[in-house]
């Protein structure tokens, strides 16, 4: 054994390498987005040609996977929690198909919002699904967990989610990793009469998904990662989950009746009436939502006591701390963890020189004369023009909806109705909505910013570069509408007035500003400084 120092996405990364990894598909999205960038740079998995390229969006990148599962091959899925809300039509019905070679689907989470629209909790995604769950509690386990997974996933024939939190996934750690690492499996196409989804076969497999249900849970009782932990005392006992575990630990609870760390999924009953046969009342502690606060209602029966976040004894939102944590087991608070005061808020913006500070200050000069117009806004770095100085867009809500959303408003009525989307957001699933809008004419400007990555999330390639002006052709833009200019302040007249001709063009008209991002161009111009 050696040690490494590791981010908890790290750790997954080179777990999963040295599990045997044939292909990892993702979309970059934080807190994820490490795993596939340390798979890409990895001198083993570019040895033995690991699969690594971005996809255009998660459900893409999920589908792919199967099919490579499908050829009897190791393959990992990662995305953040939003993305499973697009994968989510593949992976639910993976599961009645089930898989060849061994299928994770990595599920970053994002409690307290750091870089998300919601908190949403993959775990409810998986329970839908009915496959096994892994969430470690720290960086050594994610590694570890990784081989396991693999292994289950084979055994079962189930993708498997494997669910982590920002804290876990973006802080390191020093994990012990193997000195022998397995090799890739060999090519080995699974049957293929199960994975067609007709009803027929689709009820037969479901059943099949049912009656795996029980060896899950078996796995579940007996896993490594679960651990019961009894006391002679009579009270308080506690289950937490994945990386909250370290928090009950930090919080010194020594007046327990037990502790029960959960780590693998399903929740492992007989564990769990055992603390509660030992225990007066249930602490549930979970980062996320009351994913098992509500199960354990249902496996103890609503007489039982059990606190958590439904109860108010743990905060509804947001992170856990080991000082909520605290308080919530009776403890004295020594607030380590409360903010600092006497701190001005720093709000984020657009870097100085951002193509998209042109953008916006030229569709605010335009909009201003329409009384009614909006700007329809969607995920992206350019989603700070919703933020002073600028005050530009009316709409953020998924990746994709800026220009459906646009369609929508313009059907009621609305002129002008003006979208503003990414290029990577538009390959991920904006080009669906673009067609909706040229098959019904609908009256819209549509802004593709194009600053030539995904910026957001740290300059990954973008799926459409180069391609933008062919893809709006092929949609069925007309050619004459579809404009690209150079988002620069000597250009402000021209960019006016072309932004002003499309708007008044009744129909689907494109606008493409393209200039490269500042912090791309930056570290590219490094680079070439150091290569001299």
């Amino acid at each position: 054994m050696k040690h490494k120092l590791l981010l908890g996405d790290e750790a997954v990364a080179l777990g999963a390498i040295h599990a045997g990894l044939s292909g990892v598909y993702a979309y970059p999205g934080t807190p994820s987005t490490e795993i596939t960038e340390y798979i890409q740079n990895n001198e083993l998995a570019c040895r033995r040609g690991v699969h690594s390229r971005w996809c255009c969006n998660e459900k893409t990148a999920m589908e792919a996977a199967l099919g490579m599962s499908y050829a009897g091959k190791r393959a990992l899925v990662c995305m953040k929690h939003v993305g499973m809300n697009v994968c989510a039509d593949a992976f639910v019905n993976a599961a009645i198909t089930g898989v060849g070679g061994g299928l994770i689907v990595l599920a970053a989470d994002d409690p307290s919002m750091h870089s998300s629209q919601n908190e949403q909790d993959s775990r409810f995604y998986a329970n839908f699904a009915m496959v096994p769950i892994f969430e470690p509690s720290n960086q050594q386990e994610a590694y570890d967990m990784m081989e396991q997974a693999f292994e289950m996933s084979e055994k079962m024939r189930l993708p498997v989610l494997m669910r982590m939190v920002t804290r876990m996934a973006h802080s390191r750690a020093s994990v012990a990793v193997k000195d022998e690492v397995r090799e890739e499996n060999l090519f080995n196409l699974s049957e293929g009469k199960n994975w067609v989804l007709l009803p027929a076969i689709a009820r037969k497999q479901y059943q099949v998904l049912l009656d795996k249900q029980p060896d899950m849970l078996q796995d579940a009782e007996q896993s490594q990662f679960n651990k019961l932990c009894l006391t002679e005392k009579k009270g308080l006992g506690v289950i937490a989950c994945g990386i909250a575990y370290n928090y009950v630990q930090e919080a010194c609870c020594d007046e327990l009746s037990g502790i029960l760390k959960v780590s693998q999924y399903p929740l492992p009953e007989q564990q769990i009436k055992l603390l509660a046969a030992k225990s007066d009342t249930l602490l549930v502690v979970e980062d996320g939502q009351p994913v098992v606060e509500q199960s354990i209602r249902g496996i103890l029966g609503t007489d039982y006591h059990v606190k958590g976040r439904l109860t108010g004894d743990l905060p509804r939102t947001g992170e856990l701390t080991p000082d909520n944590v605290a308080k919530a087991v009776g403890k004295k608070v020594k607030l380590t963890f409360e903010k600092a005061q006497n701190v001005v808020g720093r709000p984020p913006a657009l870097c100085p020189g951002c193509g998209h500070r042109d953008v916006y200050n030229a569709l605010n000069q335009v909009a201003a004369e329409y009384p009614h117009a909006r700007i329809f806004g969607d995920i992206g770095c350019y989603t700070l023009g919703a933020l002073p100085p600028f005050n530009s867009i009316a709409s953020c809500v998924d990746m994709g909806a800026s220009i459906t959303m646009a369609k929508g408003a313009a059907d009621a009525g609305l002129f002008p109705a003006i979208a503003v989307i990414g290029d990577s957001t538009f390959t991920h699933s904006g080009m669906t909505g673009l067609l909706d809008a040229v098959n019904d004419n609908a009256n819209i400007t549509i802004i593709i910013s194009d600053n030539l990555t995904t910026a957001m999330t740290g300059g990954q390639d973008s799926a459409g570069t180069n391609k933008f002006e062919a893809i709006c052709l092929g949609l069925g833009v007309p050619p004459e509408h579809v404009r690209v200019v150079i988002p620069l302040p000597k250009n402000m007249d021209e960019i006016t007035r072309i932004i002003r001709e499309e708007i008044n063009y009744k129909g689907v008209s494109v606008i493409i500003p393209r200039r490269e991002c500042m912090q791309t161009l930056s570290r590219k111009l490094r680079q070439k400084k150091i290569q001299q």
